[in-house]
């Protein structure tokens, strides 16, 4: 009994061995292929192994399955007020049956010394719904679209592989519970529990990672950047813009001028009162102290000898 509860532990050790070093790889990308090889190795049998049959049973395995696209979006745009802008979209989110997964709003400084508020929010909306949330969202802006970016992943191999791990992972855990339900020793039982927690981790693991893949494939993820126009408008000086090197040396000039304003005011307000304050009571000390060793090295008044009668 002993003997067939360790050859049994030892097969399921080295199962388990394998299963756990593909968990640690993220991607899986070439887990599928190797799965989908092997089988096709078994199925060819005494027909013999064709690279050509192998790919086009990997082809059909995965087409058999219902494919899994993660598709995402970013969007830069310049609106009237930011602020306003951000609410319409968040009610457009909940509208869709979508959320805000972060909105955050803060102050640019524009050149003339004017701030203007920007907003930077990541939304989430069903997949099927993407196309309409960009165009509402599109619809805030009367300017063209500063920046835009759509993405798409297709995580179908890395879903049908995790999958196939997490079947292989439930079958050992049937089997360890049998072997733990018909041990009798107590190092037979440990030994059994021990490796059934590491299979019900790895589970719980593969699990995870199936449903964040369902979740980013079923929402598509939506980054927006909310620009003030004031923020993109081109500097303009009586009715002249300039561009090119001639508004970057126009920017360089009122930045420094900027800067030595800000000195200037610095020196006045912040410096000049604590030079003050450290050097002039050292200026009185060392004058008193100067006054005193003068009045010491006064030179006495000799009164002439009087004349000889």
């Amino acid at each position: 009994m002993i003997k067939k509860v360790s050859i049994t532990l030892l097969i399921l050790t080295l199962l388990l061995a394998g299963c756990s070093a593909s968990a640690r790889n993220p991607g899986y990308p070439m887990e599928a292929p190797s799965v989908a090889l092997e089988s096709q190795r078994q199925s060819v049998g005494e027909g013999g192994y064709s690279p050509d049959k192998a790919a086009f049973a990997l082809d059909q395995s995965v087409a058999s399955v219902e494919r899994l696209v993660i598709k995402n979006a970013s969007l830069s745009i310049a609106v009237n007020d930011p602020l306003k802008s951000m609410d319409t979209i968040s009610r457009m989110a909940e509208a869709m049956d979508g959320f805000v997964v972060s909105a955050d709003m803060y102050q640019q400084a524009l050149s003339n010394g004017i701030k203007v508020p920007q907003v930077s929010m990541t939304i989430r909306v069903p997949a099927g719904k993407l196309g309409e949330a960009l165009s509402t969202i599109k619809a805030e802006t009367d300017l063209p679209i500063i920046s835009e970016n759509n993405s798409s992943q297709d995580v179908t191999a890395e879903y049908t592989d995790l999958g196939s791990r997490l079947t292989n992972l439930e079958k050992a855990e049937r089997q360890l519970q049998e072997i733990m339900a018909s041990a009798t020793k107590t190092e037979d039982v440990l030994s059994v529990y021990s490796q059934l927690v590491s299979v019900r981790e790895q589970i719980e693991l593969i699990k995870g990672q199936m449903q964040y893949y369902e979740q980013s494939a079923a929402l598509s993820s939506i980054s927006v950047q909310l620009i003030a126009n004031a923020a993109v408008q081109p500097i303009t000086i009586a009715g002249w813009q300039p561009k090119g090197i001639a508004k970057e040396a126009l920017q360089s000039l009122i930045n420094t001028l900027q800067s030595l304003g800000g000195f200037g005011i610095r020196l006045v307000i912040l410096y000049l009162p604590v030079l003050l304050i450290i050097f002039v009571p050292i200026a009185l000390i060392i004058w008193g102290l100067r006054s005193l060793v003068g009045r010491g090295r006064k030179p006495k008044v000799v009164s002439p000898p009087a004349p000889e009668a």
